[in-house]
């Protein structure tokens, strides 16, 4: 910090971005000269696309362990980053403004009108690439468009273009100290519900490399076949580092690289690669945000359901594995990715309620929340988008419960009041004899729902509404083809 008063001067804007190290546009400030590092809340930006409250609460204690890690000279402003920005470099001098891009439609809109206006300002903007392995102009077909299939974009599309490069050490930092009336982070708010998770989470980049180390040392031997099984413990958990950026994935890819047997290795970065290929869909399909991908599925007969709705979200579903993931969302502020899938079939399949609805939720409970692979997972379940599932995979909560939670450890663990209940019947406490619920001292609809739903009939309400949208598009396209024929 003892440079000369001249040295050059450029800001980092940090966003979802909140670490030191593999920064490559924290990198490109530190080579410029001395770095002012700030945040930004933009109120535009957040009452269009509000952040979750899971996801903030994680935002504010990332942004104090970063402000520590660069002994308190994170300035904390808020209001229009453009004006925020000029009005920062101006009163330091500064000449370059760097940032890490970010690939929501909205965000590339208000990122490219802040380099409009810093360029009229005479200011340096320069963005790089910290969130992503791949750009997602990088990984086009041949042909130059985008993939809608995962398996063909992931092996070609991802594999078959240069590997990711390496991890970037954390730069030396010449920082500008943040001067008294220049205002830093406000005290987090420590409401009962964030004092839980703080119990959860430990927060911050430090934090973040000990649990990627736990995982590659711990889990990822085995995580192919383990990660399917709720109660085991066998992901990475790493989802909610990557999405405030206090991990990379290029130090997440590179990190597990000859760490395990071939086949975990494997399996694990074909999950980095569904986070690419989320982002992938939203740059290159921006609708995927707020409509179906698919058009047909405009005309889906979803059902106005407000209580079954309710019932979905509070775990109160009568359908125990459903319930279980739901009330880890809620109790801890992140669910299974088995059980993500499965929640999200009974809603959007079982009750016949708009995957949109599902994804708010999702979006307001998940400390990992990232709007595109929320919103691909989301359609991909529902049929909707992108290589999504058939509409005939429907997931039985049931089935899945006796295959990925034999014991009922899981359920036991979040559905307390299912615990006496014998593992046979713990997946679907409805088909147990009425001696045994009595044993377990369980009335149902009473100390537990009875279901919301019979399986077997929603299944088969959701596949004939789904055959009636493929007979309906087929139909309007043998039209529109009959028409475009006429004379």
């Amino acid at each position: 910090m003892g440079a000369a008063s001249s040295a050059p001067v450029a800001i980092h804007w940090f966003r979802n971005d909140l670490r030191l190290s593999d920064n490559p546009a924290l990198a490109a400030a530190a080579a410029h000269g001395r770095v002012i590092p700030v945040a930004i809340e933009d109120p535009a930006l957040v009452a269009a696309h509000p952040a979750g409250a899971a996801f903030a609460w994680w935002r504010g204690r990332a942004l104090a362990a970063l402000d520590r890690a660069l002994g308190g000279t994170l300035r904390a402003l808020r209001g229009d980053p453009a004006e925020a920005l000029r009005a920062l470099a101006a009163r330091h001098g500064a000449s370059l403004i760097t940032w890490t891009r970010a690939y929501e439609p909205w965000t590339i809109a208000r990122d490219t009108a802040v380099k409009a206006a810093l360029a009229g300002a005479r200011l340096q903007a320069r963005s790089a690439n910290g969130a992503l392995l791949w750009e997602p102009w990088e990984t086009l077909k041949p042909d130059g468009a985008p993939y809608r299939v995962f398996t063909p974009f992931y092996r070609r599309g991802c594999l078959g273009a240069a590997p990711p490069r390496r991890p970037l050490p954390a730069p030396h930092l010449d920082l500008v100290p943040r001067a008294p009336d220049e205002p830093g982070l406000a005290a987090p708010d420590e409401a009962p519900w964030q004092a839980r998770l703080g119990r959860l989470w430990r927060i911050g980049e430090d934090a973040a490399h000990d649990a990627l180390q736990g995982f590659v040392q711990e889990r990822l031997a085995g995580y192919a076949k383990g990660r399917d099984f709720p109660a085991l413990g066998r992901t990475s958990r790493l989802s909610p580092y990557l999405a405030h950026g206090q991990l990379s994935p290029n130090q997440v890819w590179h990190a597990v690289e000859a760490a395990g047997p071939p086949e975990d290795v494997a399996k694990f970065r074909a999950e980095l690669g569904w986070r690419e290929f989320s982002a992938h869909l939203l740059f290159h399909f921006p609708k995927l945000a707020h409509a179906p991908l698919r058009p047909e599925f405009a005309a889906m007969p979803w059902r106005d359901d407000p209580e079954g709705l309710e019932a979905w979200r509070r775990g109160r579903t009568g359908v125990p594995l459903v319930d279980a993931g739901m009330r880890e969302l809620w109790q801890t502020g992140y669910m299974h990715n088995r059980v993500r899938m499965v929640v999200a079939s009974f809603l959007t399949k079982n009750l016949l309620i708009d995957w949109r609805a599902g994804a708010r939720w999702f979006a307001d409970c998940l400390v990992d929340h990232s709007p595109a692979s929320n919103l691909a997972s989301w359609q991909w379940v529902a049929g909707s988008g992108a290589d999504a599932a058939p509409y005939f995979r429907v997931f039985n909560p049931a089935a899945q419960a006796a295959k990925f939670d034999p014991q009922g450890d899981y359920i036991r663990r979040f559905v307390p009041e299912l615990a006496r209940l014998p593992d046979r019947w713990l997946g679907a406490p409805w088909s147990a004899p009425a001696e045994v619920l009595a044993q377990a001292g369980l009335r149902l609809g009473r100390d537990y729902p009875r279901p919301l739903v019979d399986l077997a009939a929603s299944r088969q309400r959701a596949l004939d509404a789904h055959r009636a949208l493929g007979a309906k598009a087929a139909a309007e396209e043998r039209e529109a083809q009959a028409q475009g024929e006429a004379p």
